[in-house]
C-alpha cells in the first residue's frame, strides 16, 4: 500500500510516500528555519502562509521522486493535529482537495503518534508493545504503546516541554533559534558540573517539570551579565544539557522497570539530542534492554513519519470524512 502523506504542523511543509508503513519511497521536507530566526521562533501567521506557498511544490516533488502520480497512489494521509491550528488546516485543506480529487481514502494523523513511527521506517524488526519517551518543542511524554494505535500516557510534563525549555535556555547564552540544536553543539565544549541545576518536582511518578530548570538557568545568565560576572557560555549548555537528559532517562528508565518493559523508543525533535542518546544507549545497555532511536534524519517534522502511522491508522479503519478539521491539541490517546 503507498500512501501519499502531508505534514505541515509547524515550520516544516513536508510530503512523502510510504509504503506498507516501512518503506520511503520519498521524502520531501521545505523548512523555514532561516526565516523563523530573523524572529526568535515561529511566526504562526508567517508560517501558515509559506505553507500554502509551498505546499503544491513539496508534494509533487515527493510524487515525481517516487516515480508516481496521485491516482497511483492508495490514499492520502495529513496531520490533523496538534500543531498551531493555522499550518495544520494548511495541510488538512490540501489533504482533502487531493483525496476527492484523486478519489482516494483520506487518513488523519496524530503528529506524536507519527513521530513515535518514525521508528518503524528505521527499524523494520520494530513491532508493539514497547516503552516510548517522546520529546520535542511542545510535548515531553512517557507512552505505552501497546499496539500500533493503542496508547497509553504514562507520565508527561506538567508544565513546560523539554524543547521549548532547551530554546530558552539557549537564547539565554545568546544562541539562535533553534536554540535546542545549538546548545547542543556548544555543549560538547563545556563541563557538565560546572552549574549545579535543580531538579524541579512534579506530582506523579513519571512526570516532569522544566519550567523551574527553565527559568534557573536565565536567572544564572541574566544575574552574571548585571553583576558583570562572567558567564561560560559552553558550561551552562553542558550542565542543562546533561541535566534534562538525566531527568528525562531516569523517570523512563523508572517507567520501564515498573511496566515491565525491555523495549524502548525515542521519539520526537528532542531525541536528536546527543546527550539524551547517550544516556539512552547507557542505560539499556546496563538493564540489558533493546533500544530503538530514528537517525537524525527523522527525528525532526517531516511527512514520511505520518505516512508509517497512516498505514496502520487504515489498517484499524481509521479513516475521515472530507468534513475532517484540524485541531491545535489533542491527546494521543484519542482518534479522529
Amino acid at each position: 500500500m503507498k500512501i501519499l502523506s502531508i505534514e505541515t504542523s509547524c515550520d516544516e511543509t513536508a510530503a512523502a510516500v510510504i509504503e506498507d508503513g516501512r518503506r520511503i519511497l520519498s521524502s520531501v521536507i521545505h523548512t523555514q528555519v532561516e526565516e523563523h530566526k530573523l524572529y526568535g521562533g515561529v511566526v504562526p501567521e508567517i508560517a501558515s502562509r509559506r505553507h500554502t506557498e509551498s505546499i503544491c511544490g513539496v508534494t509533487a516533488a515527493a510524487l515525481e521522486q517516487a516515480g508516481l502520480t496521485v491516482g497511483e497512489t492508495d490514499a492520502v494521509a495529513v496531520t490533523a493535529a496538534p500543531g498551531l491550528i493555522g499550518a495544520v488546516l494548511v495541510g488538512v485543506n490540501f489533504a482533502k482537495g487531493l483525496a476527492l480529487a484523486a478519489a482516494k481514502p483520506l487518513i488523519p494523523v496524530h503528529h506524536i503518534r507519527g513521530h513515535v513511527a518514525a521508528n518503524y521506517l528505521a527499524h523494520p524488526e520494530l513491532e508493539p508493545p514497547f516503552l516510548a519517551l517522546i520529546v520535542s518543542g511542545g510535548h515531553s511524554h512517557i507512552v505505552l504503546v501497546r499496539d500500533y494505535c493503542d496508547y497509553t500516557v504514562l507520565g508527561r510534563t506538567t508544565d513546560d516541554a523539554a524543547g521549548e525549555a532547551f530554546d530558552k535556555a539557549a537564547r539565554s547564552v545568546g544562541l539562535p533559534y533553534p536554540g535546542g540544536v545549538a546548545l547542543d553543539a556548544l555543549s560538547h565544549e563545556g563541563n557538565p558540573a560546572a552549574y549545579p541545576l535543580p531538579t524541579p518536582h512534579a506530582e506523579g511518578a513519571f512526570n516532569f517539570s522544566f519550567s523551574g530548570l527553565k527559568t534557573a538557568v536565565i536567572n544564572l545568565a541574566h544575574n552574571a551579565a548585571q553583576k558583570g560576572e562572567p558567564l561560560v557560555a559552553a558550561d551552562l549548555a553542558a550542565s542543562f544539557c546533561s541535566h534534562v537528559s538525566r531527568i528525562l532517562w531516569e523517570k523512563t528508565e523508572q517507567a520501564a522497570r515498573h511496566f515491565g518493559c525491555d523495549r524502548l523508543v525515542l521519539a520526537g525533535g528532542v531525541s536528536a539530542n546527543s546527550w539524551l542518546r547517550r544516556r539512552a544507549e547507557e542505560g539499556c545497555e546496563k538493564n540489558g534492554w533493546q533500544l530503538f532511536m530514528p537517525p537524525l534524519s527523522l527525528t525532526g517534522d517531516n511527512a514520511a513519519m505520518i505516512g508509517a502511522q497512516a498505514y496502520y491508522e487504515y489498517q484499524a479503519g481509521h479513516t475521515a470524512a472530507l468534513s475532517l478539521n484540524g485541531l491545535p491539541t489533542m491527546e494521543i490517546t484519542e482518534q479522529f
